[in-house]
């Protein structure tokens, strides 16, 4: 789906990631990670890509049959020069706006993987990567 870079529209990003990862019958728990690290993928789009004016994110889930749900993130922003020292705990591009950097840490806590690519000027792709337990293996 494709919507616009406004805060607003956090909520509603999370919220249809849940809805559609609910087919694999998620704990409460996982379901919580999920939302958590959309959330702050979502927002990082909206606070830093577009600086102030609006512009489109991309997101996309799927899943696979051994229940690892992949959710993608992107926007054609103005990218991220250092990836590397964009990822580091407490690091922020915007310390103005009272940003605590922790964006990347938190998406980290919540997925198995965290995957980022950016090309400064054209945007950034964030890929989150989640194992959810199979709570029917038989099934």
């Amino acid at each position: 789906m494709v919507f616009d870079s406004l805060s607003s529209n956090e909520a509603f990003a999370r919220s249809a990631v849940a809805a559609f990862v609910m087919q694999l019958d998620p704990t409460i728990g996982e379901i919580g990670d999920i939302k958590t690290a959309v959330s702050e993928a979502v927002t990082n789009c909206v606070v830093h890509a577009y600086h102030g004016i609006t512009g489109k994110i991309r997101l996309n889930v799927r899943f696979t049959s051994d229940h690892i749900v992949i959710i993608r993130i992107s926007d054609k922003g103005c990218g991220i020069e250092d990836i590397h020292k964009a990822m580091e705990p407490l690091y922020t591009t915007s310390p103005e706006e009272d940003r605590a950097g922790l964006g990347f840490a938190v998406m980290q806590s919540f997925c198995d993987s965290v995957n980022v690519r950016s090309v400064p000027g054209r945007g950034t792709t964030v890929t989150l990567k989640k194992k959810l337990s199979p709570r029917y293996p038989n099934a």
